[in-house]
């Protein structure tokens, strides 16, 4: 039979994964599925959820287990595998990030738009006290937040819309999104820091928020527009 007869086409399914693996011994078994998992995320652009992991293993396989064993492996090395979003991704360590600016003329993760301090309080409110609609943001930071200040938010994929208000009018609420989970590093918002813990350790307070020219760049306009 020739090479050509055997191609498969196209729209043909492709061949079964053992992912039991029964005919190798618990170590290796175990081995080949860390293999797995690692080449799977080491492949991907964006963080690997499990759903995509369990796949490449057994079915009684502790995916857990195994990126804990990998993170051991990984401990000397310039990368580490974190959980992002709920999901797993390779990043490299923060202390190599002054190598690779001076490597490449730009920093790790360089393409979104850097925020401005408006940008970065009004996205840190929302994080912290959502869902929350933007006349809510205006009341507590005591000025307007203008549409375009949320606009900016929302181009870079770091807020969405949440659920309407109960509020007169059911405006909507605003809400971060998982990529803001991945640009921030964190697995879920319960690993931001604690507010009340940072306002009585000083670090954080509305006063503060609200000292000096910190606001600079929300709007004053009126916007008599619905929410």
């Amino acid at each position: 039979m020739s090479q050509a007869s055997v191609r498969r086409k196209p729209d043909d399914q492709p061949a079964l994964l053992d992912t039991e693996l029964e005919h190798l011994p618990p170590d290796l078994r175990w081995r080949e599925w860390m293999g797995r998992v690692e080449a799977v995320i080491f492949a991907a652009s964006e963080p690997v959820p499990r759903e995509v992991l369990a796949r490449v293993v057994g079915k009684n396989c502790n995916l857990d287990l195994v990126i804990d064993d990998i993170r051991v492996e990984l401990a000397g090395r310039p990368y580490e595998l974190v959980a992002v979003a709920g999901s797993w991704q390779h990043r490299t360590k923060k202390v190599f990030g002054d190598a690779i600016h001076a490597a490449f003329g730009a920093p790790a993760g360089v393409g979104a738009k850097e925020l401005s301090q408006s940008e970065a309080l009004v996205l840190m409110c929302i994080a912290y006290f959502q869902p929350i609609t933007r006349g809510e943001l205006s009341s507590f930071f005591g000025k307007e937040v203008s549409r375009d200040l949320i606009g900016v938010l929302r181009a870079q994929d770091l807020i969405a819309s949440g659920p309407r208000s109960p509020q007169p009018g059911a405006p909507y609420t605003y809400v971060t999104t998982k990529n803001f989970l991945s640009q921030f590093g964190l697995d879920t918002l319960r690993q931001l820091p604690d507010f009340e813990a940072l306002e009585d350790a000083g670090l954080l307070s509305k006063e503060k928020l609200l000292a000096g020219d910190i606001l600079r760049g929300f709007s004053n306009r009126n916007d008599e527009e619905s929410e």
